[in-house]
């Protein structure tokens, strides 16, 4: 299975390049930079990854993005991601990074920018990638689009904007201003909704935001009619399984209801979210929802399948790797 998993050609479309800082490169920027972790070891690091609900989560990315302070540490970052992501099978990734996280701390698009995009370009197509650019959603829909203004003069190699961090109490009706900014500079538009917050809140990025794609969805099964809209427009939800888990959105992944959404018909991949913190990386979470939930080969192909579809490449593009697809196991390319 693990084989077949990996030979998959597929997109991922719902990974924080922050959410890829492995300890131990967090430990060697730090050493690098000077600066000093509130932590003593990598084992120390790991352990502390046990978490309750989000924002257990956010305390400890937030304190480990510090380290990222030179377009040096962001070319890492994003070259040991791309490298992991091949191994994967992984053809092209569309990767989240939040400008937010970076500028509080005097860090300026010109740093993070170059070293991403180096990174991306000495990659080559191996895979081939794009940038999403997120706001961070605890702060105000007014920082958001004084975001999206400052990043103006920088977004070579950005397709798209999104939505991300605590979702409670934060409807995307906040964000307005920010998307209709976004949809001006001809950027595409996704958005987290229905991961902590209900499932009005995908109703909301759909109808207020304009967003062509919602990041995880899962309680989107709560209403039915929401269901139905979204098979009925075959709008992608990017599901992060082993992400559901370790966050408590799901009790474990015997219970995911991956699914069940894909035999409502529901336009779902599979993602990582962010792997180091998670426990996988792409083929990890599909291998654990294989394990869990019983999927067949087939099942796996449409997986692959729906990230492809789902995607912002070309459809020449999709074609092509639709048609590598088909060519591991035609009988298993079909749409969920």
């Amino acid at each position: 299975m693990t084989d077949l998993i990996r030979a998959l050609p597929k997109t991922e479309l719902h990974v924080h390049i922050e959410g890829t800082l492995e300890p131990e490169m967090m430990f060697r920027l730090a050493a690098r930079n000077g600066y000093e972790l509130p932590f003593s070891t990598v084992e120390e690091v790991r352990a502390a990854y046990r978490f309750t609900e989000l924002q257990d989560f956010l305390d400890i990315y937030y304190r480990g993005a510090a380290v990222l302070q030179t377009p040096e540490d962001f070319y890492d970052l994003m070259t040991a991601y791309l490298r992991r992501a091949a191994d994967d099978g992984v053809r092209h990734a569309e990767i989240f990074f939040d400008p937010q996280t970076h500028t509080a701390r005097g860090v300026g698009f010109e740093v993070f920018m170059t070293g991403f995009r180096e990174a991306i370009a000495d990659a080559g197509s191996t895979p081939s990638a794009s940038l999403i650019l997120c706001f961070l959603r605890h702060l105000s829909g007014e920082a958001a689009a004084a975001t999206l203004r400052a990043a103006e003069g920088h977004l070579d190699g950005v397709v798209g904007v999104g939505l991300d961090s605590s979702e409670r109490g934060r409807p995307p009706r906040l964000f307005e201003e920010a998307f209709v900014l976004a949809r001006s500079l001809g950027l595409h538009a996704v958005a987290h909704a229905g991961e902590e917050g209900p499932a009005e809140y995908v109703t909301g990025a759909l109808d207020v935001l304009g967003v062509e794609r919602i990041d995880h969805g899962v309680r989107s099964l709560e209403d039915p009619e929401l269901v139905a809209r979204l098979v009925r427009d075959h709008v992608p939800l990017t599901v992060c399984p082993l992400s559901n888990v370790a966050l408590r959105v799901i009790p474990n992944l015997a219970d995911h209801p991956l699914g069940v959404m894909m035999d409502a018909g529901l336009l779902v991949s599979v993602n990582s979210d962010d792997p180091a913190y998670f426990g996988g990386y792409v083929a990890d979470n599909y291998r654990s929802v294989a394990e869990s939930l019983g999927f067949d080969d087939a099942r796996l192909l449409t997986l692959a399948r729906n990230s492809v579809v789902s995607s912002f490449l070309d459809e020449g593009e999709k074609k092509t790797l639709i048609a590598e697809l088909e060519s591991v196991h035609p009988e298993g390319t079909r749409a969920s």
